[in-house]
């Protein structure tokens, strides 16, 4: 068991995945040892997100399962906490806390924090990491300084990497292919920063914290870097839980058969447990809930088949059907980081450029949203329900459920908005009733 000096529940144990989706050894061996001993019933996993280093995601985890003990007072309930190699950009706020006063009005850099973070995360870049700096600090008033940074950003995030991790970036299949390449790192990085530029000036002066005036493209490149970046970490989050944690809790279901288990992600942690289900072992029926917060990956990605392309379906199609029990998909409109950013970075190259327009509600956002920004697509029979009525009388026993949780997920400043607002005792709630705990 961890240590639970600074953890607001007991017993809680860490898993820990490298990205290859290789986990640590004695953590693992911890878990399946103790759990049966500590007698618990229902074991509620939670994955991070994007924006967690190692001690964040950890705090994360106390915030979001302190509420748990006291919602469900009979339960045997014990907490996993997944640890993977995500990354966290240091110069935005931390989830939880509010944003420094004066950091919507600094241009931005890439500071000292941020420059280790992406050491960490790409190993052997050095030299990629520091010229990307340079060029954010000088910010050449040329076009081919930022073609060049365009070409240092794929290099830096190796948009088309070798082995079986190129299988785990796309969240759409067109005749058992993988959707094509991002166009915000294929297509014209003058025009990808343009935009990202102009979706960033949207946000800001929407939040009031920025005075009005043309887009900055080097504003856009920042943007175009955070994105990138997080693309290999949706490519990671695809790897880590269908060859990390799906084998893991397969593992666990022949060690204590009869601990039922409870997946909880958000953000690319919510990509990652729904991954999860490709990877259990056949004939594991112990997953009785799975509830994604904030998902960052398709609309489309549970769906057979897709409404502009019906020769094209979900990459987890019918992967719901492996949950004894539903999935719950929690979606907020106040998360711009789902609503603006994310279709923006997933239209692939050669997509029509006239599908512009920033959030979901625009042609855009219909065919690149993220289910947490307007819940589970295309798939029949999904039920939609407010939050009241999701905590209320009981959730439907399996299939999709799209839960608008916008009542509490509403905080949080520009460029994100509301993205990491989920530690609340309601969301808690939602978690317990998708696996009839209590």
């Amino acid at each position: 068991m961890a240590d639970a000096g600074g953890m607001s529940v007991s017993p809680y144990w860490e898993l820990t995945f490298d990205a290859d989706g290789d986990a640590d050894d004695r953590q693992r061996e911890r878990l399946l040892a103790q759990i049966v001993r500590h007698g618990v019933r229902d074991l509620v996993v939670f994955a991070h997100g994007w924006h967690n280093d190692r001690a964040e995601a950890t705090r994360l985890h106390s915030r979001f399962f302190e509420p748990f003990p006291t919602l469900a007072l009979r339960a045997a309930l014990g907490y996993v906490g997944v640890l993977w190699p995500s990354m966290r950009f240091s110069d935005e706020p931390l989830p939880g806390r509010a944003p420094a006063v004066a950091a919507a009005a600094t241009r931005p850099v890439l500071d000292k924090g941020s420059r280790h973070a992406l050491l960490e995360t790409f190993p052997g870049r050095a030299t990629v990491v520091e010229q990307l700096a340079r060029l954010l600090d000088q910010r050449p008033d040329d076009a081919g300084a930022l073609d060049e940074f365009g070409r240092l950003v794929r290099l830096l995030v190796e948009v088309r990497p070798q082995g079986p991790q190129a299988a785990f970036a796309a969240d759409i299949l067109a005749g058992g292919v993988p959707q094509g390449d991002p166009e915000m790192l294929f297509g014209d990085t003058v025009s990808v920063c343009g935009e990202f530029a102009g979706a960033l000036a949207e946000a800001e002066a929407g939040a009031g914290s920025r005075a009005a005036g043309p887009p900055r493209l080097w504003d856009g490149a920042h943007e175009l870097l955070r994105q990138a970046t997080y693309f290999a970490m949706k490519r990671r989050a695809g790897t880590v839980g269908e060859r990390g944690l799906g084998r893991a809790v397969g593992q666990l279901a022949q060690a204590a058969p009869d601990v039922r288990v409870h997946l909880v992600g958000h953000s690319f942690g919510a990509r990652l447990v729904s991954f999860a289900l490709r990877g259990l072992p056949r004939g594991v029926r112990t997953v009785k809930g799975v509830t994604l917060l904030q998902g960052a990956f398709s609309h489309y990605a549970f769906a057979a088949r897709l409404p502009h392309d019906v020769r094209a379906g979900g990459v987890l199609h019918g992967q719901q059907n492996r949950i004894d029990g539903p999935l719950v998909c929690c979606h907020s409109r106040h998360d711009s980081a789902l609503g603006t950013f994310y279709p923006l970075a997933s239209r692939t190259a050669g997509d029509s450029r006239s599908l512009t327009g920033h959030g979901t509600g625009g042609l855009l956002g219909a065919k690149w949203g993220a289910l947490g920004y307007d819940g589970v697509r295309a798939v029949p029979d999904t039920v939609a329900l407010g939050l009241a009525d999701a905590i209320g009388p009981p959730l439907p026993a399996s299939g999709c459920v799209n839960v608008d949780a916008a009542a509490v997920v509403r905080r949080g400043g520009p460029p994100a908005g509301a993205h990491s607002d989920v530690c609340h005792r309601e969301l808690a709630r939602v978690v317990l009733a998708a696996g009839r705990v209590g």
